[in-house]
């Protein structure tokens, strides 16, 4: 974290099937050893499977699922007198996503059996619903918030 200045992102290029920036987003946070193609191939592969299953479009799947994953609140490690506290913080809007996107990713991966593409396909439709493991984390998230609200006023 620079003392100085503040960092100026780069903006995302939108990906060439949907034109999303958050597809692109996705896309990066799921890739190993940058194997772009294959993370490409997967995520579409994916949603050729919500397609097939839910008979809308995958980006507004993708889209809901997103937004339902997405926490408002989180605790920070706030260090006051020799004590640590667990300080509720509002969480900012690319923040939040980052977090949906890796709590998806994660999950999906966990899942058991399958091949990736479907396991993501059906973590996605999970979230979309407001069900399974990331939306699971999400609500953990917030009642950590929701407990820890007496450490408020150490917020920064």
């Amino acid at each position: 974290m620079p003392r100085r200045k503040r960092v100026v992102r780069r903006p995302d290029v939108p990906d060439a099937k949907f034109r999303s920036r958050n597809v692109t987003r996705f896309i990066s946070k799921l890739m190993y050893d940058g194997k772009r193609s294959l993370a490409e191939r997967i995520i579409y592969d994916a949603f050729d499977a919500i397609e097939n299953k839910q008979k809308r479009p995958p980006l507004e799947v993708f889209e809901q699922a997103l937004k339902n994953a997405k926490p408002s609140t989180e605790v920070k490690p706030r260090r006051v007198g020799g004590s640590t506290y667990q300080v509720p913080v509002e969480v900012r809007n690319d923040r939040g996503l980052a977090l949906a996107m890796r709590w998806l990713i994660k999950s999906a991966r966990t899942r058991n059996g399958r091949s990736m593409s479907e396991k993501l396909a059906s973590e996605l439709m999970d979230a979309a619903a407001g069900q399974g493991a990331t939306i699971k984390k999400r609500e953990e998230t917030h009642k950590m918030a929701e407990s820890n609200k007496a450490f408020a006023h150490y917020r920064w």
